[in-house]
């Protein structure tokens, strides 16, 4: 088993994680969050390294002081399928139990791997349109969402 590190990362981190989601970025799979977008949001994120490479990261965004949203969940091509995604959520739900949310929203394609962590699927239509307006509208297959939203009671 290869040594993985999980880690709070920094702006000196940003231009890294930009190369490492910048095919899901392309694709549509994930929102494009500019440099200084990152940079101001770097709080949020968990990463994870094998021998100083990130190889993956996540964001926990707080909407209020009730929901908070998982973003930008991505893992190295290469290193799939190794539980490093499941590392990584398991890393947010924890700072989310620490921090006293009471519920995690994800918008994703892994409907069945959020699921693993009891995520139910909910409607669209029940998600805040602060997230709508703020993020969903910058997104390329917007207003035809076809993501899955789903939401975990803490």
């Amino acid at each position: 088993m290869e040594d993985f590190v999980f880690f709070k990362p920094n702006v000196l981190d940003i231009e890294k994680m930009q190369k490492l989601v910048a095919a899901d970025v392309e694709n549509g799979n994930i929102l494009d969050r500019n440099y200084n977008e990152m940079a101001t949001t770097i709080r949020s994120y968990t990463a994870v390294k094998i021998d100083e490479e990130i190889v993956g990261f996540i964001a926990l965004h707080i909407h209020t002081v009730e929901l908070a949203e998982i973003r930008s969940l991505v893992v190295k091509d290469k290193y799939r399928n190794q539980g490093l995604a499941k590392g990584l959520i398991e890393k947010v739900i924890d700072e989310a139990k620490y921090l006293k949310l009471k519920k995690l929203l994800v918008l994703t394609y892994k409907k069945a791997l959020f699921e693993f962590f009891n995520f139910v699927e909910i409607p669209k239509e029940t998600i805040p349109e602060t997230k709508i307006w703020a993020d969903c509208i910058k997104c390329k297959h917007f207003p035809v969402c076809d993501e899955v939203s789903l939401v975990l009671d803490i």
